[in-house]
C-alpha cells in the first residue's frame, strides 16, 4: 500500500520508571479524534434517567449459570477462580478501610501532580493520568458508598504478564490476570498511604470492587484509546492494561485526551471482529450512551469465556497487545498495512478439546451452544415460580407448597451467594 504521510509524533514515558521516553509516529490519514467521539448531553442523559449498573448485578442469573457450566467443563479453571476468590477477598475489604482514613498532616494545597505521578510509578504502575472524577459513570448500586467529596481521578494501569498473555486461552494466561489483581491491590494501597501522608484523602476503585466503569476516564486522560474489541488500548500495553482508579481531593493537573490512531486504525484492522470465537464483536461503531463504540454482544462471548479458559482471544490478536503501539505504528507509516494481519503469529489461538485455528479459520458452534439464561438471578427464579403455579391447577397442597419452597430456596441461595467475584475478577456482586 506504500508509505503513509506523518501526521504527528507523540512522545510518552517509558514502559518502566528510568526508561527513555518513546516516540510514536501517527500517520495523517489515521487522525480523527482525541480520545473518542462522545455526546456529552447524551451522557449526562443517561447517567441521570438511567444509570449504570455493575454486569454482575444485573445479568446475575447467566453468572450463576456460568460458575455450574465451569466446573463441568473446565475444573482446573474453576479451581482457579476458586482460589483467586480466596486470596482477593480480604483485599477487598482493605480497599474499602483506606475510604474511611483521615488524612495524617495539614497540606500546604500546592500542586502535588508530579510527586503522586513519580510515587506511582516508582511503585509499579506503568501509565499513570489525572482527570476529573466522572460520577456519571458510576454504578448505581455503588452511589451511596463513593465519596462526593473526592473531585479528581488518578487513573493507574499496571501489565499483565506478557509471555503468559500470549497463551490465550489458558490456564496460564487467567494466572496472569490474577496476579495482577492482586498486584493493584496492592500497589493501590500504598500509592493511598502516600495520599493520606501528604495529607490527602483517597478512596480506591478496582480491582474486583469497582465504582463503575473506569475506561472513559483513562481515555480522557490521555493513557490510550476505545478499541473495537471494547477494551483501552494503551500505548505499551494495548488490550494487556489492568485499570483502576484513584479518588482523591489531592491538587493535581488534569491531563487531556490524545489521538494516537487507534480510532482509524482499528478500522483498517478488524482483527478481534473477525477472530472472536464467539462472533461477539460487532463491526460497526454504534452511538451508545452517548458514546461511539462497538458493542459486545455478551451472549454470545460469555458461553466461550465460560467454557474456554475466560477466553479473552479478542485480547491476545490485537497487535497493539501483541507488539507495543510504536512498532505498529511505525510498521503502518512505511507500509499503510496492520503489523501482523494475517499472520499465525498474531492471530492463530486454540481451544483446548475445540482444535488449533489458524489465521482464516474460525471455530463454529451449533445454537444451543449460546443457550443461558438472561437477566438476574431473582428475575430468574420468580420466572421459574410463575411458569409452575401457571400449569398448578391440578396439583395437590402439598406440591404447591413444594413449588413455593423451591422459590425460596432459590431465593435465598442468590442472597447467600454474595460477595462472589464475576468471572476472575471482573467484578463482584456485593
Amino acid at each position: 500500500m506504500g508509505r503513509r504521510k506523518l501526521g504527528l509524533e507523540l512522545n510518552r514515558p517509558g514502559r518502566n520508571l528510568g526508561d527513555p521516553d518513546i516516540s510514536i509516529p501517527v500517520a495523517k490519514d489515521l487522525l480523527k479524534v482525541k480520545g473518542v467521539p462522545i455526546r456529552e448531553p447524551e451522557v449526562s442523559y443517561y447517567s441521570r434517567e438511567f444509570p449504570l449498573e455493575s454486569f454482575s448485578l444485573t445479568e446475575s442469573a447467566s453468572a450463576e449459570w456460568a460458575e455450574k457450566e465451569r466446573r463441568k467443563v473446565s475444573p482446573e479453571i474453576s479451581e482457579l477462580y476458586s482460589d483467586y476468590q480466596e486470596r482477593i477477598l480480604p483485599w477487598v475489604d482493605k480497599l474499602a478501610d483506606i475510604s474511611r482514613r483521615s488524612p495524617l498532616c495539614t497540606p500546604d494545597g500546592s500542586d502535588i501532580s508530579d510527586a503522586v505521578r513519580d510515587k506511582a510509578r516508582e511503585l509499579g504502575y506503568g501509565e499513570v493520568g489525572f482527570v476529573r472524577f466522572d460520577k456519571r459513570y458510576i454504578y448505581s448500586s455503588r452511589r451511596p458508598t463513593v465519596r462526593q467529596d473526592l473531585p479528581s481521578a488518578i487513573c493507574l494501569a499496571i501489565e499483565q504478564d506478557y509471555v503468559k498473555t500470549q497463551n490465550i486461552p489458558g490456564i496460564s494466561a487467567e494466572e496472569a490476570q490474577g496476579d495482577a489483581y492482586l498486584k493493584q491491590a496492592e500497589l493501590s494501597i500504598k500509592l493511598a498511604e502516600y495520599l493520606l501522608q501528604s495529607g490527602y484523602s483517597a478512596q480506591i476503585s478496582g480491582p474486583v470492587w469497582h465504582f463503575g466503569p473506569v475506561i472513559p476516564m483513562f481515555v480522557q486522560a490521555g493513557l490510550g484509546q476505545l478499541g473495537v474489541n471494547g477494551q483501552l488500548l494503551s500505548p505499551h500495553f494495548g488490550s494487556r492494561a489492568r485499570l483502576q482508579v484513584v479518588i482523591t481531593d489531592a491538587p493535581l493537573t488534569y491531563d487531556s485526551p490524545v489521538d494516537y490512531g487507534i480510532y482509524k486504525l482499528c478500522e483498517t484492522c478488524q482483527i478481534c471482529f473477525m477472530r472472536c470465537p464467539g462472533k461477539a464483536i460487532q463491526a460497526q461503531r454504534v452511538w451508545f450512551r452517548g458514546v461511539e463504540k462497538n458493542k459486545l454482544i455478551s451472549r454470545r462471548c460469555r458461553p466461550v469465556m465460560t467454557r474456554f479458559a475466560g477466553c479473552g482471544v479478542c485480547i491476545k490478536v490485537c497487535p497493539v497487545q501483541k507488539y507495543g503501539m510504536a512498532p505498529v505504528m511505525e510498521h503502518y507509516l512505511e507500509t499503510g498495512e496492520v503489523l501482523g494481519k494475517g499472520s499465525d503469529n498474531l492471530e492463530a489461538f486454540e481451544l483446548e478439546g475445540k482444535g488449533y485455528y489458524p489465521s482464516g479459520k474460525v471455530p463454529s458452534f451449533d445454537r444451543e451452544f449460546f443457550d443461558m439464561p438472561e437477566g438476574t438471578q431473582e428475575d430468574l427464579v420468580l420466572e421459574e415460580l410463575k411458569n409452575e403455579l401457571s400449569d398448578s391447577g391440578h396439583l395437590a397442597p402439598i406440591q404447591k407448597e413444594e413449588i413455593w419452597e423451591r422459590f425460596r430456596q432459590g431465593v435465598e441461595a442468590g442472597v447467600n451467594k454474595k460477595r462472589r467475584i464475576i468471572d476472575m475478577g471482573m467484578d463482584i456482586d456485593l
